[in-house]
């Protein structure tokens, strides 16, 4: 750590031909392919637990009889295996894609730049682990008793769920929240870097909590109660990023520094004001 310390914008790697980068792309490219199909495969082979995991919102409603959830087509099993298959393999796969892409783009890379993207891996995936937990833990069997409190209210008998409507309501819901608990982290990463301030994300913020309530509206199942719970945490976690990149800023001395220079700018003899 001592070198990175020293000369964090360091490039610590030799450049290559031209033809090298085509070969190592080419290499990161199929190695990607094969992580990703094999991961696939492994999902497809336990689709019928994920399935059971994916049912356990509805499991209440289930057990009160008030709902099933069944297929109505010959080939819905064959369906959800695909399904599970190709958004399980994707999730799983992750990790080994990212790792190929970074072994390839690393060389072209200062040694600030690669701590930033790797804490950034390693932290992103806690906090998606967070969101996907929260969401299916506390928000999915609400949301799920939510519709059918509206069902019973408008004068709705709905026994039977289709199996193909529940699961990507349930995958959208999940997975929009493991997303969306990113967004302090992208935020911080790109306040380290120096590519944004605090100063611009408090700006910013009024036009943050727009954009929050809006992605609530198009992340979220069409009811009042999961849009506004994907917008609150989403709003607290953009106030979370600006006292993270403030604090960097202060430890680094960057905070003090850009006053002092907007201030001297500001009084420099010899400009005029208009």
């Amino acid at each position: 750590m001592g070198p990175i310390i020293k000369n964090p914008d360091e490039y610590n790697d030799p450049p290559r031909p031209f033809f090298e980068h085509i070969v190592a792309l080419r290499s990161c490219l199929i190695n990607a392919l094969l992580a990703w199909t094999a991961c696939c495969i492994l999902a497809g082979v336990f689709s019928p637990n994920v399935l059971s995991w994916l049912k356990e919102p509805a499991a209440a409603l289930e057990a009160a009889g008030k709902i099933r959830i069944v297929s109505l087509n010959l080939t819905g099993g064959f369906g959800q295996i695909m399904s599970i298959a190709m958004w399980g393999g994707t999730a799983l796969s992750f990790p080994f894609v990212m790792y190929f892409i970074l072994r390839f783009v690393f060389p072209a890379l200062t040694k600030r730049e690669k701590i930033a993207i790797l804490f950034f891996l390693l932290a992103g995936t806690a906090f998606f682990g967070v969101g996907v937990a929260f969401a299916y833990g506390q928000l999915a069997p609400n949301v799920v008793r939510f519709f059918d409190l509206v069902n019973n209210w408008i004068g709705l008998s709905v026994t039977e769920v289709q199996i193909e409507n529940y699961v990507p309501l349930i995958l959208k819901l999940v997975l929009a929240f493991g997303l969306v608990f990113q967004v302090p982290l992208i935020l911080f990463v790109l306040g380290w870097l120096g590519v944004i301030s605090s100063d611009s994300l408090r700006s910013w913020r009024r036009f943050a909590i727009v954009l929050a309530f809006f992605l609530g509206m198009v992340l979220t199942p069409p009811d009042p109660m999961s849009q506004i719970l994907m917008a609150v945490p989403l709003v607290l976690l953009y106030e979370l990023s600006i006292w993270g990149v403030y604090f960097k800023e202060v430890c680094s001395g960057e905070h003090g520094s850009k006053k002092k220079e907007s201030a001297g700018e500001e009084g420099e003899p010899g400009k005029e004001t208009t």
